[in-house]
């Protein structure tokens, strides 16, 4: 059966260029071999493959390969890796921008570049005018549990719970390819169809930080500011700072006065593609806020991080100051 588009985001149309850039290595390795693997005839896949280096690369290399034809097949496929290295080589540079602009018929072009940061050079800007040009950013902290989830379903065929999800992005961050990796130990211990819990992410030894952000932010937002107050030192003995955290509260803030006031489609269609698991447990913790309540944490906040930013008070101090002012506002409120 042949292979559709891969992710669908490039077109249905094989051949031609192909640019795919940014700092999520991982992502764009995975679309790299996607392309190779919707092009290729695996019984010609020996003839018809070339894997090369920017950092390898000469012209008479580039412009052999990239001129022979396909055998006894459809199409060839070139898969270039480092096309930053090239950059700096103006005859290298140009041979590739000039295929690139018109690829002869049987071929498939997949450049895969780390753009420098800042970069401003009129090399990447003519590469993504004249392919199809995909960026992989690097994936946001809010964005792995929705990832994991996704990854282990259309990977492994197994579920993995949100708690699982979340622990396992507390405890080993976003590079997504020692996400997977660990994701491949766990799923390799369900049977197709079953799901990966809190429970055997403990058992098979991943190292679950004590205080889970995720966690911590529902506490602010369920209004258990005691228990926030708590693991507050825990969070920042793993590692967090408070610049981060306080723009984690902010942002978490932000969203249940969106819930609050224009509800669950206005949350949904504001959150991220991969963050739409956070609907249901903002729109349950905005029932406890009044909007002026909201508004009075988030100025709070805002002197927060002026403080962070500018005071020598310890940042744990900072943050403890401001959940015990939510703290008395709590019980003012119950009386």
């Amino acid at each position: 059966m042949t292979p559709s588009a891969p992710l669908g985001i490039l077109g249905r149309d094989k051949g031609g260029a192909f640019f795919l850039y940014g700092r999520d290595e991982f992502r764009k390795d995975e679309m790299g071999r996607a392309l190779v693997e919707w092009h290729l005839d695996p019984s010609t896949r020996d003839f018809n493959f070339d894997l090369l280096r920017g950092s390898e690369l000469d012209l008479e290399t580039l412009s052999s390969v990239l001129a022979t034809p396909p055998m006894m097949a459809e199409w060839r496929v070139v898969l270039l890796r480092e096309v930053e290295a090239l950059a700096s080589s103006p005859r290298t540079r140009d041979a590739l921008l000039a295929v690139a602009k018109n690829p002869p018929p049987g071929l498939a072009l997949i450049l895969l570049a780390s753009i420098p940061r800042d970069s401003k050079a009129k090399f990447y800007r003519e590469l993504k005018r004249e392919t199809r040009s995909v960026e992989f950013q690097e994936i946001g902290a809010n964005d792995v549990p929705g990832w994991l989830i996704e990854w282990a379903e259309t990977r492994h065929d197994v579920k993995m719970s949100l708690e699982a999800a979340r622990a396992l992005g507390s405890g080993l961050g976003t590079d997504l390819g020692v996400l997977a990796k660990e994701l491949e130990k766990l799923a390799s211990f369900v049977e197709s169809g079953g799901q990966i819990d809190l429970d055997l992410v403990k058992k098979a030894g991943t190292r679950v930080p004590s205080q889970d952000r995720w966690e911590w932010l529902d506490r602010v937002g369920k209004r258990e500011f005691k228990a926030a107050l708590t693991g507050l030192p825990v969070l920042f003995s793993q590692g967090e700072s408070g610049v981060y955290l306080t723009m984690g509260l902010t942002t978490h803030l932000l969203r249940l006065g969106l819930a609050r006031t224009g509800g669950k489609a206005a949350l949904e269609e504001a959150l991220p593609y991969r963050q739409k698991w956070l609907s249901r447990p903002l729109m349950q913790q905005a029932g406890s806020w009044s909007v002026p309540e909201l508004e009075s944490a988030l100025k709070g906040l805002k002197r927060v991080d002026r403080l962070l930013k500018s005071s020598t008070t310890a940042e744990v101090l900072v943050l403890e100051e401001w959940l015990l002012s939510m703290m008395v506002t709590q019980e003012e409120r119950t009386r």
